[in-house]
């Protein structure tokens, strides 16, 4: 059996040296001098230390990465002492949580918000006596700095003067009234026991000092004036002149009442002066005076103080002058005109894409009457919302100038200030001065309409002047009707050709700088003129164009103010042609399509009137059916219709191609033999085919076309050829039009197929004219076959060199060691460094907050023990004083009883 513990202790003790054989007292103090023994001290509690390690093999922790071998170490020392002392480390956790936790433990709930900061209140090393000893020293201490905000800088004495700037109240020691009867006289002891004072101002004029003298004139120590005192001065002489501004301005208002009081009396005393006698005015030189003035002075006897009065109220409506902006320099101005055209086209191609137009750049113009500010504005914000300029741009490839630039003619309206409207001469004073009360003022440069010349003061809704019957003549005023039936009643009796100056007129007499109310009777006047443009196309076989374009040049002026009532008038009549005849269009309907590509963009996405024109249009080319030539000619003036709509944005139209295609089809001289194309064929209930022997000349189509069929057959025969013309000239447009498209090939390989039957069926001589232009527009149509097939590119899939295999060649490393990670990504090796020290310290986090926990349910349970066998002892201490008691009145009892029963 191995040897005990007492005797492996004992061994292990004598060879260590620990114990040995007894010094003597010479050896003992021999060592002493010589240090040995301390050095003897040292060793030995080295010794005790290992022994007691090695005695207690629990302590000490193995580590987890045991290495075979000592010399494959790191650092080259043993297991052993390598090794974690588990045991320590709990001791001085135990420790620090009772010096830290369990402190917060016992004075949670227990602490107060109030912090004592007295001077050695949380000093332990401190007696009481001590504590209140340094208290009153640093008190003292405190006093003698005088550092209180309430130290009034006494001198030696505890006495507080808090008058007379902090001058005793006595004279001379004795307490006496420094009143003096000779101080009335304003002298005798203004300076008898008084400091005076002389202020020294320095150079830099910021501190202001006082040298104080005494009785005898000496010169006392110079005190500096504290910063209150210089505040208090200050605000002193702040008040001291504010109060002298305010007596002052009191007095001025005390005279001007005064003087106000006077007036009466002083206009009583001019009125009361007579006018002192005329004389005879003395000739004077007016060749430098301005005329009228010149015409005032030569006719004094005229009614100066009347025409006075006329000409205050005219200035009343004068508009007020603005400050000019200075006069820009032609290239500023190219450069400002450029900026608008671009940013124009720019809003133009975003309604084109369908995106929104924001009209934040839209400002109101400064120069425009404040009453109809407002108004205009409004009236540009719908005209921008439908895609409409606020300026007029010159139509220069018309030719003609815009409805609002007209020249006015000179029977139009007077030249002279007023119109004579069959009034008396009594009431024509009183009636000019009326109307010039009630009638603005219109600057000329902001009436566009009028062009300089004086429209009449009154807009009485009787057609007065120059009578028709008379002279021939058109009357000067017509009133602004309300409907349709109105406008008729009015041009009852006007030549069809003198209707645009009625509508001219009208709009001079009742435009919206007039009068306020002229606004709306305008935008009612323009639907009217919508439905005028389309009941003359329908009420006439042969409408005059020329007056319909003008109608239609005044509806577009009128569409920059009065958007919202011309677009409505436009979508009426859509909405009725949708309902009652969608594949039916009558001439007034045609008329009204072509007036919306010349009045609103047709380029936009999304339009409120251009949509639903567009939708009309190709509902009746897909869906219309074909009984007369006037179909066939209304179907091609709709196809027409469609290019010009689409000539900007240039959007594809299958309702185009498939009604053109058919078109031709139905009117080529022979059937095709086949199917041809790739397009839905509609053939006619009545043939519609070319057959004529003679030679025929495609002519230009007209309108009347429209309206009714040829009489005669070879009419007929023409008709179908200029049909045919027609409707080619349409495909060779829409090529150029679609050129760039994707679907080239798609949409014009049958068109090509088309024109290639229509070619072989004109072989006759009859048709040589057609013959042309099919061979014209067919070589377009090829050559843009051509350019689409080479623009056309097959896909091609992973076009690139071939890619070599990737090669895995391992890497090594020298001094490789496991616990290092060798990543080469930078960042991934960060993130996993990361990772790594994160999950650690939430591992470490863990494991004390388990701990804490851990330490407080125990240091819970020793407090429950605690109190517990407190409890305990002092239960038992109860019952044990309870028992005595009882015990004590047994005997008691006892002792009783046997003493009365005689007992002893």
């Amino acid at each position: 059996m191995p040897p005990s513990q007492l005797k492996q202790l004992k061994a292990s003790l004598r060879d260590s040296g620990v114990i040995g054989p007894q010094q003597s007292k010479k050896q003992k103090r021999q060592n002493a001098r010589t240090g040995v023994a301390a050095q003897n001290r040292n060793q030995r509690n080295e010794a005790l230390q290992a022994i007691r390690d090695r005695f207690n093999p629990f302590e000490i922790k193995a580590p987890k990465n045991r290495s075979k071998f000592d010399a494959t170490t790191r650092d080259g020392s043993s297991t052993t002492a390598g090794g974690s002392r588990p045991g320590v480390t709990k001791s001085l956790g135990e420790e620090r949580r009772r010096a830290t936790l369990l402190k917060e433990m016992n004075s949670r709930h227990k602490v107060g918000g109030i912090l004592d900061r007295r001077f050695g209140e949380n000093d332990p090393t401190m007696t009481l006596e001590e504590r209140a000893a340094e208290r009153y020293a640093r008190e003292s201490q405190k006093k003698l700095r005088k550092e209180s905000m309430f130290n009034l800088e006494d001198d030696e004495d505890d006495d507080f003067h808090f008058t007379h700037m902090g001058q005793p109240l006595t004279l001379d020691g004795a307490n006496v009234d420094d009143f003096d009867a000779d101080g009335l006289d304003g002298q005798g002891s203004d300076d008898e026991g008084l400091r005076k004072r002389k202020r020294v101002v320095e150079d830099d004029g910021e501190n202001e000092d006082f040298i104080d003298y005494e009785e005898e004139g000496e010169a006392q120590p110079e005190k500096k004036k504290s910063k209150a005192e210089v505040m208090k001065e200050v605000i002193a002489k702040s008040k001291f002149h504010k109060h002298e501004r305010q007596k002052a301005k009191e007095d001025d208002d005390d005279l001007r009442d005064e003087l106000d009081q006077e007036l009466p009396d002083l206009f009583e005393a001019l009125r009361g002066m007579k006018a002192p006698p005329k004389k005879e005015p003395a000739k004077q030189d007016l060749s430098g005076v301005n005329p009228e003035r010149a015409l005032l002075m030569q006719e004094p006897e005229k009614n100066t103080e009347r025409e006075y009065d006329q000409r205050l109220k005219q200035l009343t409506f004068d508009k007020r002058s603005a400050p000019t902006d200075r006069t820009k320099t032609a290239e500023e101005k190219a450069e400002e005109e450029a900026e608008r055209l671009k940013k124009m086209e720019e809003n133009r191609l975003k309604r084109m894409r369908g995106e929104k137009v924001s009209d934040d750049e839209e400002e109101e113009e400064d120069d425009k009457d404040s009453f109809f500010a407002g108004d205009e504005s409004e009236e540009e914000d719908d005209a921008v919302a439908f895609g409409l300029p606020t300026t007029y741009q010159p139509r220069a490839d018309m030719g003609v100038e815009d409805e609002d630039d007209f020249v006015i003619d000179d029977d139009l309206v007077e030249t002279r200030s007023n119109v004579s409207l069959s009034l008396d001469g009594s009431d024509m004073e009183e009636e000019e001065l009326s109307d010039e009360d009630d009638e603005p003022d219109v600057p000329e440069q902001e009436d566009e309409l009028i062009n300089g010349m004086t429209l009449p003061t009154s807009t009485t809704s009787t057609a007065v002047g120059i009578s028709e019957s008379a002279t021939g003549k058109l009357a000067f005023t017509y009133p602004c009707p309300s409907d349709h039936e109105g406008f008729l009643e009015i041009i009852k009796d006007v030549a069809t050709e003198d209707v645009p100056t009625v509508v001219q007129r009208i709009r001079a007499l009742h435009h919206p700088r007039i009068k306020p109310g002229n606004k709306d009777k305008l935008g009612k006047f323009s639907e009217i003129l919508v439905e005028h443009v389309a009941y003359m196309a329908d009420e006439t076989e042969q409408p005059s164009f020329a007056v319909i374009e003008n109608l239609l040049r005044h509806i577009h002026s009128l569409a920059k103010s009065h958007a919202i009532h011309v677009a409505t008038a436009f979508r009426a009549r859509f909405r009725e042609i949708s309902n009652d005849r969608p594949l039916s269009l009558l001439p007034g309907d045609l008329v009204i399509l072509t007036g919306v590509s010349t009045v609103f963009p047709t380029s936009d996405h999304f339009h409120a009137v251009s949509t639903p024109a567009h939708l009309c249009i190709a509902r009746y080319l897909g869906q219309c059916n074909v009984t007369s030539l006037s179909d066939l000619a209304t179907g091609t003036f709709a196809a027409s219709l469609l290019v010009q709509y689409q000539s900007v944005s240039e959007r594809y139209m299958p309702e185009f191609i498939n009604y053109v295609l058919n078109a031709l089809c139905n009117l080529a001289p022979a059937e095709p033999a086949k199917e041809i194309g790739l397009f839905p064929s509609r053939k006619t209930e009545k043939s519609f085919r070319l057959a004529s022997s003679k030679k025929i000349t495609p002519r230009k189509l007209q309108f009347k076309d429209v309206i009714s069929s040829p009489a005669n057959p070879e009419a007929e025969e023409e008709l179908k050829l200029s049909l045919v013309n027609t409707l080619v000239s349409l495909l060779g447009s829409s090529s150029d039009l679609w050129s760039e498209k994707s679907a080239f090939i798609e949409i014009f390989a049958p068109a090509r197929e088309v024109l290639q039957h229509l070619r072989q069926s004109f072989k006759n001589k009859a048709f040589v004219a057609a013959r042309d232009t099919v061979q014209s527009t067919l070589d377009k149509i090829n050559t843009g076959l051509a350019q689409s097939h080479l623009s056309r590119r097959p896909l091609l899939l992973h076009n690139h060199r071939p890619l070599a295999i990737k090669s895995a060649i391992p890497k090594f490393e020298e001094n490789f060691n496991p616990d290092k990670h060798y990543d080469p990504d930078r960042e991934r090796a960060e993130v996993n460094r990361l990772k790594k020290e994160f999950k650690r310290e939430k591992k470490g986090a863990m494991r004390e907050l388990r701990k804490d926990a851990s330490f407080i349910a125990r240091e819970k349970l020793r407090e429950k023990k605690e109190l517990d066998a407190e409890y305990e002892k002092k239960y038992r201490k109860l019952i044990a004083e309870i028992q005595s008691e009882e015990g004590r009145a047994a005997n008691d009892y006892e002792r009783e009883k046997r003493a009365r029963q005689g007992k002893r």
